[in-house]
């Protein structure tokens, strides 16, 4: 260990040497790399977590630069992977920890590769089914995780240890409605409330990984706008599906061809039963007869007068102004094959 690049933090008398070894020791994952999981990302490898898993299935876009600190215009011009581009900035911070950047779609038939092997899991998603997901996952392989949002002015967060805590399926209750849950494209976010709550993430996360007895046992709400704060106590719900009675709806739910509309954008996401590994080349030389391809190392866009995708090299497709998910699966199936 280089104990001058960690040597502010090792004075810290709650983290110190030992802490600090703890630190490199341990393997997190970060489950989407947006506005949230760009701050804990680079908090936690200049922090000096040995091995960091960066995964999001997304590229990077023009109007993630306003609250996506990782991220720059030329992340946008090259059409880069979130997952890639995180990858290729904190390596330059932080060249001495193992970072392993994964672009993919997390979902039932990968979470169990992607986690099982980790000390923590931090959510910094935007989607209320794949926290469903990360919290059944979690309970399985009895692995912690931080629950993380923002939208607006408001922040939440709560930390979620199986066997000690109340799980997310308590705190939100049996509904698996995600009609009511608002997002940041339907009514904005400041950067201010994301940065915030990323760094209050961070830090629990630390005290996790070093084994402080000072974690969080309350979910923290935070209006930045309305200067509201508060801890509120969520009760354990002991006949809770998830955490009481072992049931896992999202974690055993059985695979297939599926997609997901995508927040704030008119695409809809296809992923494909099967991962492949696509050949850009070949298929960029049939679909150029067609319309507009380009392509780099991670993704492949095409337009014609009439649609538009982005293909990844799993197979995973974000189809744009798809009129509903029969039609975008028609469309894949089109031009590029299930």
């Amino acid at each position: 260990m280089d104990d001058s690049r960690y040597s502010r933090q090792i004075v810290y008398a709650n983290i110190g040497a030992e802490g600090q070894q703890k630190l490199l020791n341990s393997t997190v994952a970060i489950i989407g790399l947006g506005a949230l999981g760009t701050v804990s990302a680079n908090n936690l490898a200049r922090a000096g977590v040995g091995r960091i898993k960066l995964i999001d299935r997304d590229y990077v876009s023009l109007s993630n630069l306003q609250r996506q600190t990782l991220y720059n215009e030329d992340d946008v011009d090259r059409e880069m992977p979130k997952a890639a581009a995180a990858y290729e900035h904190l390596k330059k911070v932080n060249s001495t920890i193992q970072l392993e950047p994964v672009i993919t779609d997390v979902n039932s038939s990968n979470i169990e590769g992607m986690i099982k092997d980790c000390d923590l899991v931090l959510d910094a998603t935007d989607n209320f089914e794949i926290r469903l997901l990360i919290n059944e996952a979690c309970q399985e392989y009895k692995i912690p995780w931080i629950y993380c949002a923002a939208v607006g002015s408001i922040g939440m967060t709560m930390n979620i240890i199986p066997d000690q805590t109340p799980c997310f399926q308590c705190m939100t209750g049996e509904s698996t409605s995600f009609e009511n849950h608002e997002t940041c494209s339907a009514v904005g976010v400041l950067n201010m409330i994301t940065n915030i709550m990323a760094s209050v993430q961070s830090a629990e996360a630390v005290k996790i990984l070093t084994g402080s007895d000072r974690i969080r046992d309350t979910l923290l709400y935070f209006d930045i706008w309305e200067n509201s704060v508060e801890f509120l106590k969520v009760e354990r719900n002991e006949s809770c599906s998830v955490c009481g009675e072992h049931h896992y709806a999202y974690f055993n739910q059985a695979g297939g061809t599926y997609t997901t509309s995508l927040c704030g954008r008119n695409e809809i996401q296809v992923i494909p039963m099967k991962k492949s590994d696509i050949n850009f080349d070949s298929l960029a030389k049939s679909l150029d007869k067609l319309g507009k391809v380009s392509y780099n190392n991670f993704m492949l866009t095409f337009h014609d007068e009439t649609i538009g995708f982005k293909l990844f090299k799993d197979g995973r497709a974000m189809i744009e102004n798809a009129k509903d998910s029969n039609h975008a699966k028609s469309i894949y199936s089109e031009y590029i094959g299930l």
